[in-house]
């Protein structure tokens, strides 16, 4: 229990610590993440903390820029993935039969289709920009919640209470929102969190294979990609944005594991 605490209170703190971040960017940036310079490939300095890259660009201020582009893309991605799995799910679970079965294999289908490949192809066919990127992200994450939304409500619907609200009449739509709905917000708290790391994570991936937002956005995956080249000139081009992926990916994933 203590573990888990520990885990929730440092979860909350680094995701807290990096939202201030992203919102206070503009005034913690020591420069313009986009303005260039004559210092190419400076190392690091006190006047550039991570160095300057191959357009001399302060790498460390469109490190803080970076930080409103993942979690923009990641917390609209899930609330898209959340819009759409949510309603499928509660339905499926709830009317089972052959609806249920249909709503299933289509599920499924999604699931077993890798989605980095699946992310790509979408990306190369309709296109790089950020709503696009988005919306990608949120049609690849709704299967996995719908999955395990359907999975509570299953247990739920045979429940006293839901069959009490049968009995005298509800709507489906009632015992829905107002009897089940309330019953699994944890579990849909604690998946919102995990989809959130996954979605920063695949954007981040798809910005290192070059299908993320176009230049000249200060984007962490393209950050690792453009310093990769360098990496024995300076590797704190390339170090720097990975770790602020991996920490904002391992702080989302933290409290969606400690949800009680």
């Amino acid at each position: 229990m203590r573990s888990r605490s520990w885990q929730r209170y440092l979860g909350w703190t680094l995701v807290c610590a990096i939202v201030l971040i992203a919102i206070f960017a503009p005034w913690l940036a020591p420069f313009d993440p986009n303005m260039s310079s004559s210092k190419v490939l400076a190392p690091p300095s006190a006047a550039n903390w991570i160095g300057t890259d191959h357009l001399g660009r302060d790498a460390f201020s469109r490190l803080l820029w970076g930080a409103r582009v993942s979690l923009v893309i990641g917390l609209a991605a899930t609330v898209v993935g959340m819009g759409i799995g949510i309603p499928v799910g509660m339905f499926a679970g709830y009317v089972r039969g052959k609806i249920d079965l249909a709503i299933v294999q289509v599920i499924d289908i999604f699931i077993s289709l890798p989605a980095i490949i699946m992310a790509l192809i979408i990306t190369a066919v309709i296109g790089v920009s950020l709503p696009n990127l988005i919306i990608v992200l949120g049609l690849l994450k709704w299967p996995i919640i719908a999955r395990i939304v359907r999975g509570q409500v299953l247990v739920l619907r045979e429940q006293a209470f839901v069959e009490a609200a049968q009995a005298v009449g509800c709507t489906t739509t009632r015992i829905l929102s107002r009897h089940i709905a309330p019953n699994i917000v944890r579990v849909v708290a604690a998946q919102f969190a995990i989809v959130t790391s996954t979605s920063i994570f695949t954007a981040a991936s798809l910005s290192f294979l070059g299908l993320g937002l176009p230049p000249p956005a200060a984007d962490w995956g393209g950050m690792v990609q453009s310093g990769f080249d360098f990496m024995f000139l300076n590797p704190w081009l390339s170090l720097a944005p990975g770790a602020a992926v991996t920490l904002t990916v391992m702080s989302f994933y933290m409290i969606g594991q400690t949800v009680d």
